[in-house]
């Protein structure tokens, strides 16, 4: 019996090598805050992000598929830092140019410059030729838009991006947030599936930020999206890197990977548990008609504050001797607590190796 289990065994995992999975990628909240936007300056108008994410592009563009929570607006100047941002174009550029494919939108801070705000993200961004997802500056622009369904190496991906508040501010004229309801979930994944998805990723702005553990809503939800049929489901907002975890779903029979928080990606945030993140990858591959999930792993990094003529930059675990002597304490103190959180918590998603 075992040997016939193994024979079984080493005959799935050929098939799903021979398949050659689609690697994707996924990075949490990249913010800009006041001080970011300073030392970004070169005093002549213009913003130089380069050096932010020199040290994990080669991660980033090694992956066939790469998505990142843009958490400021493209609102134009003056330009703010918290508590409404509005960050420089060249911010998104950079983002893009350092390899991410897909810009996530519908955040509590994508009002922030209020509808003018929000459709100059969305100008910008298609203007830079990056897609994005989550907000709209009308309902017929959604719903031409949606599903949002890409195909990466033959497979037929939808992505969909949801956000449990705007902070309090609402749309004024036209422009469409996409706001965690049920409802619309449900109609999506199945406008989705209807429209030939072979794999869903439901992309959540969730939870209570610096909650190292996911509270009783976002649980709730996520076994409501489970239950819809979601394959990967991806969150931010906390600030703080939550558990993850691969569930299998009996109605499906597929395995599913749950990532609750993936915490801040570039920030100027202060808290020792806010002053890095993760990113996780998974490969993907297709059984029949079922996407199986594969390797689902993930990398903890700093994002280090300026010293002399510096811009912040973010600095992947193994590349410690990067950190400067003067924050190895701050860099050590969120690898220790990060990681003490994922091996008490995290259920079949390990450090990446």
């Amino acid at each position: 019996m075992t040997s016939m289990f193994s024979v079984l065994a080493l005959s799935l995992l050929s098939l799903l090598q021979s398949n050659n999975p689609v690697e994707l990628l996924f990075i949490g909240d990249a913010m800009q805050h006041m001080a970011q936007i300073t030392a970004a300056s070169r005093g002549d108008g213009t913003y130089d992000y380069s050096q932010c994410f020199a040290l994990i592009e080669d991660e980033v563009r090694a992956a066939d598929y790469a998505v990142v929570n843009l958490e400021v607006t493209l609102g134009g100047k003056p330009y703010s830092g918290y508590p409404c941002f509005s960050a420089p174009d060249s911010y998104a550029r950079q983002l893009r140019d350092s390899g991410f494919d897909l810009f996530l939108t519908a955040n509590n801070h994508c009002l922030d410059t209020r509808d003018r705000g929000l459709a100059r993200t969305i100008a910008t961004l298609d203007s830079l030729g990056v897609p994005h997802l989550g907000t709209y500056v009308n309902a017929t622009e959604r719903a031409r838009l949606m599903p949002h369904i890409t195909t990466i190496r033959g497979i037929r991906f939808a992505f969909i991006n949801y956000t449990y508040d705007t902070n309090g501010i609402t749309v004024q004229r036209d422009a469409v947030v996409d706001y965690i309801d049920r409802d619309l979930i449900a109609r999506d994944v199945k406008a989705a599936r209807d429209a030939g998805a072979q794999v869903i990723v439901a992309c959540m702005h969730w939870g209570i930020e610096y909650t190292l553990v996911p509270v009783q809503e976002q649980r709730d939800l996520a076994d409501f999206l489970v239950d819809q049929g979601v394959d990967l489901i991806i969150g931010g907002h906390p600030h703080v890197v939550e558990p993850m975890e691969v569930r299998h779903s009996d109605r499906y029979n597929k395995d599913v990977l749950l990532v609750y928080s993936l915490g801040n990606f570039i920030s100027n945030m202060n808290d020792p548990d806010c002053r890095g993140g993760a990113w996780v990858k998974v490969g993907v591959a297709m059984m029949g008609d079922k996407p199986v999930i594969i390797n689902p792993r993930y990398q903890l990094f700093f994002c280090q504050k300026p010293t002399g003529s510096t811009n912040y930059m973010v600095i992947p675990e193994p590349m410690r001797d990067k950190v400067t002597p003067g924050q190895r304490d701050a860099f050590d103190r969120f690898m220790t607590r990060a990681h003490s959180m994922a091996m008490d918590k995290n259920i079949g998603v390990p450090q990446q190796q």
